[in-house]
């Protein structure tokens, strides 16, 4: 499987399924999809993800972003998308994968995304606050994305730039 496969498996997965039950966006007032007040904010694609945005819908902006690694794509929007647009960090958002390795084993893991905690009310509680079938869900695109090498170095470059958000 290469990488534009694996995900748009992954959003497929995550179409329908979402961290609550009700829109969750209720309850901050869609927070994780507006820009903050320097007009940043939006979603890192996934590896290979940006063709699934040519053409470039309308009221969507893709840019270049090297936070996490080079060459990658930012996706921002206007705040109000057609859902089955979204890219697969808003399907999976507030949660993320990780690669964690201890005792020279990667093991595959989902958490709360430290990027979440300014702006979800959902982060405060953690994956015990969501839906049970949200965070497996988010942890079988994960393991499907990891077939890839170029998603898995994706999920271990940021988990990396994760541990350093964790050390400031």
């Amino acid at each position: 499987m290469n990488a534009l496969e694996a995900v748009v498996q992954a959003r497929e997965l995550l179409a329908d399924v979402t961290p609550l039950r009700a829109d969750c966006g209720r309850a901050c007032g869609g927070a994780c999809c507006q820009s903050d007040e320097d007009g940043q904010g939006g979603m890192l694609l996934f590896p290979e993800e940006e063709a699934l945005y040519d053409p470039l819908p309308p009221g969507f902006r893709l840019r270049r972003d090297d936070a996490v690694l080079p060459g990658m794509w930012l996706l921002t929007c206007d705040g109000i998308c057609d859902r089955a647009l979204r890219p697969l960090s808003c399907r999976i958002f507030p949660l993320t994968p990780v690669l964690i390795t201890r005792d020279g084993e990667e093991r595959l893991r989902v958490r709360v995304d430290p990027r979440a905690y300014a702006v979800c009310p959902l982060s405060e509680q953690g994956i015990r606050g969501m839906r049970k079938d949200f965070g497996k869900a988010v942890l079988e695109g994960a393991r499907i994305l990891c077939g890839c090498p170029e998603h898995r170095e994706y999920l271990r470059a940021l988990s990396r730039y994760f541990e350093c958000l964790r050390e400031w």
